[in-house]
């Protein structure tokens, strides 16, 4: 009992806040908006900065979306993408959202030794590198970029730089038949390029994916680091006992 009662006394003014403000979100639809700083400081008797703390952990966690000028609203419900080998353009028809690109950059370079070992080239071969913002129904979702051996894919470049879909062009131009990869999923906080480019705030919570994928003829072909915004997006996948 006294540990329970001394933990309560601990416990942070904007936890009970913000266990309020989940309960709220929970009976308001998306677009909802929630009550003003000042009435919430007021109606729990805590400061400005309370509510503000309790407002930017709900926002980081993709419970509430804020809009500079106009207020605070109850988001969106996160995408939820399920874990498999597929590319983005699947991933977002599957989930009834219209999928979009922007091509930022693309060049050539030479490898360096860990990203050669990756794409099975030998050091110094040279690489085809994309970086790509990823949109869904117009809203930015995640930054990618793709690394690709460039003697396997000659011409490639040409046929993304037009738009063209990555992986229809691997297996209509090249045969390439995807079979496996290896997927790394870790926490990142977006810096002022990510953040200005997804629309997020600098120090927001990321989802960094590594993204190793082979082809049926046991190949590597593609090595890909994506940056998704945390607040939109969280992945799901089916385990089954070894």
């Amino acid at each position: 009992m006294v540990d329970t009662i001394t933990r309560g006394q601990r416990e942070p003014k904007f936890w009970a806040l913000k266990q309020h403000l989940l309960d709220l979100l929970d009976a308001l639809p998306p677009g909802a908006p929630i009550p003003t700083e000042r009435s919430l400081a007021t109606e729990f008797a805590v400061s400005r900065t309370t509510v503000r703390q309790a407002l930017a952990d709900l926002t980081a966690e993709g419970r509430l979306h804020r809009v500079q000028g106009k207020g605070t609203f109850a988001a969106e419900p996160k995408l939820a993408q399920r874990l498999q080998l597929s590319s983005y353009t699947e991933d977002m028809k599957a989930q009834g959202r219209e999928p979009s690109s922007k091509l930022l950059e693309i060049d050539e370079f030479p490898s360096e030794h860990d990203l050669a070992k990756l794409l099975g080239i030998r050091t110094g071969a040279k690489v085809l590198r994309m970086r790509r913002l990823r949109l869904a129904d117009n809203e930015p979702m995640a930054l990618e970029t793709t690394h690709l051996p460039l003697a396997r894919f000659r011409g490639l470049r040409r046929t993304v730089s037009a738009g063209g879909s990555l992986y229809e062009a691997l297996h209509d131009q090249y045969g390439v038949e995807m079979e496996r990869a290896e997927e790394t999923i870790e926490t990142a906080l977006a810096g002022p390029q990510e953040a200005d480019l997804l629309g997020a705030d600098v120090g927001m919570p990321m989802l960094l994916l590594s993204r190793h994928s082979f082809a049926t003829d046991g190949k590597p072909v593609e090595y890909v680091r994506s940056i998704y915004r945390g607040d939109r997006y969280k992945f799901v996948t089916t385990l089954t006992r070894p």
